[in-house]
């Protein structure tokens, strides 16, 4: 696996080892020894996203407890725009975002620092995204800040088409 940084501090992506063969193909999601070796991450859940429509919308989510929820996060099937945050006031990223697209084709693979808000929107039909986090889940933790904040200026590739209503309400930050 090779590591990235991204433009958000301790924010990765990570792009795995793909062997192919007649078969299809192979790729390790997760190795506790190599991530480790970039940041520590003890996953507690693990959860799939299925989005049945090219332009659903989830997010900006975080969770705001003592110790805030870091991600994993890989496209399966489909492709989305994500989007991260940095939430953290003591960070020297803090208000800023990074975008990836990630997708079945790339196998990227994200590590979003606790701390920081995530957000994507689909930009296929049948998209489904995976989760690894390292928290488990509380309610009254939860959180969220508006996709279109104009504090942010995220320039979404078009206009989402479905979003609940959670997240049509969030408030800006």
């Amino acid at each position: 696996m090779r590591f990235k940084l991204t433009t958000i501090k301790d924010c990765y992506i990570i792009s795995p080892k793909i062997h192919r063969d007649i078969r299809g193909s192979f790729s390790r999601h997760y190795c506790k020894k190599e991530f480790e070796s970039k940041f520590l991450f003890n996953f507690k859940q693990a959860s799939i996203s299925e989005n049945k429509k090219k332009g659903t919308l989830r997010g900006f989510h975080y969770q705001d407890i003592k110790k805030p929820e870091s991600k994993i996060i890989s496209c399966i099937k489909g492709s989305v725009y994500n989007v991260v945050l940095d939430l953290r006031k003591d960070s020297k990223t803090f208000k800023k975002h990074f975008v990836i697209k990630l997708n079945e084709k790339n196998k990227n693979i994200l590590f979003v620092p606790g701390g920081c808000a995530n957000a994507f929107l689909t930009l296929e039909d049948n998209t489904f995204v995976h989760y690894y986090m390292n928290a488990y889940y509380k309610a009254g933790t939860y959180k969220g800040i508006r996709y279109n904040d104009p504090q942010f200026k995220i320039l979404w590739p078009f206009k989402p088409k479905v979003i609940n209503r959670t997240d049509k309400n969030f408030k800006f930050f």
